[in-house]
C-alpha cells in the first residue's frame, strides 16, 4: 500500500475550493441571483442582457403610452364638451328664430351666444400638462386667438403637423389632429358658424340657416372624435400587450438568473461543516508523523 506522506497541499486546495464556493453562495444569497457576472453562466448572462434591454425598451414605451393616453383622453373629452356647447348654441338659435321675440329677447340670446363663443375658444385652447392639444406640434403657443379681421373672428396660430409617438418596436401612433382641421374644417367651421349665428340674431337676419350651420359644425366635430376613439383603443391595447410582456420578461429573468435560496443555504451549511472538518484534519496532522499514518 502506498501512503501519501504529504497530504497538506491536497487539504489546502480543498479548503480553498470550499472558500470559493462559500463566497459564490454568499453572493447569491445577498443578491438573490445565481448569475452575478458573465463567468457564472455565459449563456444565461447573454440572455439576461437581451432580456434587460427589452425590458428597458418596454418601460420607455409604457411611459410614452401613459402620457399619450392622458393627452388623448383630454382631447376626446374636450371635443365632447364642444359638441354639447354647440348643441346649446343650436337650441338658442332655434329659439332666436321665433318671430314673436322682441329685440331685447334676441339681444339676450346674442349675449348668451357670445358667452358660448368665448367658451368654445377656451375649449379649443385646452392644454394637457402645459401643452396645447389642438396646436399641431406647436404645443407651447395657444393655437386660437381672437382676430376681428377674419369672418370667423378667430385665427389659428398652430401648425398642421400630426405628432406620432413610438409605442412599440416599429409601431408609431398618431396622437393629435391639428386644430385647423378640427375647428375650421370645410363644412364644419365652428367659429365661423357661431360668429355668423351671433350676427344673424343681433340683426334679426336668417337665424334659422345660421343655427343649422352650427348644428352641422357640431356633427362635424362628432365625426372627428372617431380619430381619438380609435387612438385611445390602440393605446390601451398596446398597454395591455406591454404589461403582459413585462410580466413574461420578469418571469424569464427569474428562470434564467434567480438563485435557489434553499439549495444555496444548504450548500453554505455544508461548506461550513467541510471547512471545520478540513481545519481539524490540518491541526491533527501537525501533531502526527509518518509512523502514525502506517499504524
Amino acid at each position: 500500500m502506498r501512503v501519501n506522506p504529504n497530504l497538506m497541499p491536497d487539504l489546502l486546495a480543498a479548503l480553498n475550493q470550499t472558500k470559493l464556493a462559500t463566497q459564490q453562495d454568499t453572493v447569491e444569497i445577498s443578491s438573490g441571483r445565481s448569475v452575478n457576472q458573465p463567468s457564472d453562466n455565459p449563456t444565461a448572462a447573454a440572455l439576461l442582457i437581451e432580456n434587460n434591454d427589452q425590458a428597458t425598451f418596454n418601460a420607455g414605451y409604457l411611459q410614452s403610452l401613459s402620457a399619450v393616453q392622458g393627452q388623448l383622453s383630454t382631447a376626446d373629452s374636450t371635443l365632447s364638451s364642444v359638441v354639447s356647447v354647440l348643441q346649446q348654441a343650436t337650441n338658442l338659435g332655434i329659439e332666436g328664430a321665433n318671430g314673436t321675440l322682441s329685440d331685447a329677447d334676441r339681444a339676450s340670446i346674442a349675449t348668451e351666444l357670445q358667452g358660448i363663443q368665448s367658451q368654445l375658444l377656451s375649449l379649443a385652447n385646452t392644454s394637457y400638462q402645459g401643452h396645447y392639444v389642438f396646436a399641431g406640434t406647436n404645443t407651447n403657443t395657444a393655437p386660437f386667438v381672437l382676430d376681428r379681421t377674419v369672418p370667423s373672428g378667430v385665427s389659428y396660430a398652430g401648425n398642421t403637423i400630426v405628432n406620432k409617438v413610438s409605442i412599440g418596436s416599429g409601431y408609431q401612433l398618431p396622437v393629435n389632429m391639428p386644430g385647423s382641421q378640427l375647428f375650421s374644417g370645410t363644412g364644419g367651421d365652428v367659429f365661423l358658424a357661431i360668429n355668423n349665428l351671433i350676427k344673424q340674431v343681433q340683426s334679426n337676419g336668417d337665424i334659422g340657416d345660421a343655427a343649422t350651420a352650427v348644428g352641422t359644425a357640431s356633427s362635424y366635430i362628432s365625426a372627428q372624435r372617431v380619430f381619438y376613439g380609435n387612438a385611445m383603443n390602440q393605446a390601451q391595447s398596446q398597454t395591455t400587450y406591454l404589461d403582459t410582456a413585462k410580466l413574461q420578461l420578469s418571469q424569464q429573468q427569474n428562470t434564467l438568473g434567480a438563485a435557489d435560496l434553499a439549495t444555496v443555504a444548504s450548500n453554505l451549511t455544508q461548506a461550513g461543516i467541510d471547512t471545520q472538518a478540513t481545519l481539524a484534519t490540518i491541526a491533527k496532522m501537525s501533531q502526527n508523523n509518518l509512523f502514525d499514518y502506517i499504524k
